[in-house]
């Protein structure tokens, strides 16, 4: 179907070197789309090229720390400069920390809300004038399941979340009269290398504890993977979304639906 097509869109990718972001940015570029990411060290962006390489995807790579709006704003003006102006942006850099709340330092909780929150906001703002100009644009946010559920150890990753869900509907209703969508996708729990230990087998062959507990509570009775994401992301950023706004999809297996079994 011809709106789904990203043809000749530029698509930011943030922190897209590999995992989640890696992924979406391969469906935009087998939608048609011009491919930028960044990442915060050369290191990780020189690794993300390569990988888009290997893909056949010509994509460019800028080291630019999203925290920092200097730097956001250089970034921007040099991929408008080098590429065209960004018909959409994917907010998906991100960091998570496992501490108990009453453990974690005031700067580890702000270092979390930095990057999974503000940063957003910090690119968000740098792209929007010029999808303005353009008339459209499309905005997505990487929201999660902890947008709406809490968890022990992730207070601030949960309020970070939980913050960027609010952002992606105000966002929705400050900038729709421009013809600007910003929408958000919240993954379930995806196999990716970072979840890797979570599901390794248990000395006995056992599933690991963590492994069998989030395949219980999901009803597709299995983790998601980077690819299921593909389809939501190619949807959200093209034409075919253009009457949606300020929604959160969440791509979850079902998780958030479900009560659980019953105890036999």
């Amino acid at each position: 179907m011809v709106n789904f097509s990203l043809e000749g869109k530029v698509a930011l990718v943030t922190g897209a070197s590999y995992g989640i972001g890696f992924a979406l940015a391969t469906a935009y570029a087998q939608a048609g789309a011009k491919i930028v990411f960044n990442d915060i060290k050369q290191e990780l962006v020189d690794k993300g090229l390569a990988a888009y390489k290997a893909e056949g995807i010509d994509a460019k790579g800028y080291v630019c720390d999203v925290t920092n709006e200097e730097q956001v704003n250089a970034m921007v003006a040099q991929i408008e400069k080098e590429v065209g102006v960004i018909d959409i942006l994917v907010n998906n850099a991100g960091i998570i920390k496992r501490i108990p709340m009453h453990e974690m330092s005031a700067a580890e909780f702000r270092q979390v809300i930095d990057v999974d929150l503000n940063a957003p906001f910090i690119v968000s703002k740098a792209v929007i004038p010029s999808m303005i100009k353009k008339g459209h644009g499309k905005i997505i946010n990487i929201c999660s399941m902890m947008s709406e559920l809490g968890r022990e150890t992730v207070s601030a990753y949960a309020a970070a979340k939980g913050g960027l869900k609010m952002l992606t509907r105000n966002i929705a209703s400050e900038y729709g009269e421009y013809n600007i969508q910003c929408n958000g996708i919240g993954p379930g729990y995806i196999a990716t290398p970072q979840t890797a230990p979570l599901r390794e087998p248990q000395a006995d062959g056992s599933r690991h504890p963590f492994d069998a507990f989030i395949v219980a509570k999901t009803p597709a009775a299995r983790w998601g993977t980077p690819e299921d994401l593909m389809g939501p992301a190619v949807f959200l950023a093209s034409d075919a979304s253009d009457f949606v706004n300020g929604h959160v999809l969440y791509v979850d297996g079902g998780i958030l639906a479900y009560i659980g079994k019953q105890p036999k």
